[in-house]
């Protein structure tokens, strides 16, 4: 169901740690193509993986199957699937492959609400992975979000919710170095 991007929501309280949305997007809001990121940005990725070393990610399984690195760095994944034999088969595989990379156990849940209940109970802040549907569901009770906008349009089959950049401020921004794609990080609060 989406969200309307009008209606100003309030934090949970019942969730004591705050959530943040992490997410790379292009100006038509495009986050994905065919499961996959619709650009190559290794910038963004190292951004990327240093906010979200040693924190709670919260992600859904196609993120998850496209990001082996989710399980180092001593991040704690909460993957959303209906399907866990396929999370649990990869992160045997990525266990044998780095058994010194890879310690931590995957948690799996198989809604969001699920997700974040078992996100406030690990370790670290929670950042929100991906993909589309969870974004959608958590928009609307994220306290920041920490984004990469491209400025470009490209195709793509994913996207990021409809949202009103006025219900946040922006606290932090830095143009990339890239010589390939124009792109701000934001950091965006209410």
């Amino acid at each position: 169901m989406p969200i309307d991007p009008g209606v100003p929501l309030v934090p949970n309280p019942q969730m004591p740690k705050p959530l943040t949305l992490i997410v790379a997007c292009a100006e038509n809001r495009v986050i994905g193509r065919a499961g996959k990121l619709p650009f190559h940005l290794p910038e963004d990725q190292a951004w990327f993986h240093e906010k979200t070393a040693h924190q709670t990610v919260v992600l859904g399984r196609i993120c998850f199957e496209t990001w082996p690195r989710v399980l180092t760095d001593g991040r704690q994944p909460v993957v959303i699937t209906s399907q866990p034999e396929r999370i649990y088969k990869q992160t045997a595989h990525l266990q044998r492959a780095r058994p010194s990379e890879v310690a931590k156990p995957v948690h799996i849940a198989t809604n969001v609400t699920t997700a974040l209940a078992l996100a406030q109970t690990l370790p670290g802040d929670i950042m929100i992975c991906g993909g589309q549907r969870i974004y959608e569901e958590t928009l609307p009770i994220a306290q920041r979000i920490l984004m990469t906008l491209v400025h470009a349009e490209v195709p793509g089959d994913t996207y990021f919710p409809e949202w009103r950049q006025s219900n946040w401020r922006e606290t932090g921004r830095r143009e990339s170095s890239d010589a390939n794609y124009r792109y701000t990080f934001l950091q965006l609060e209410r």
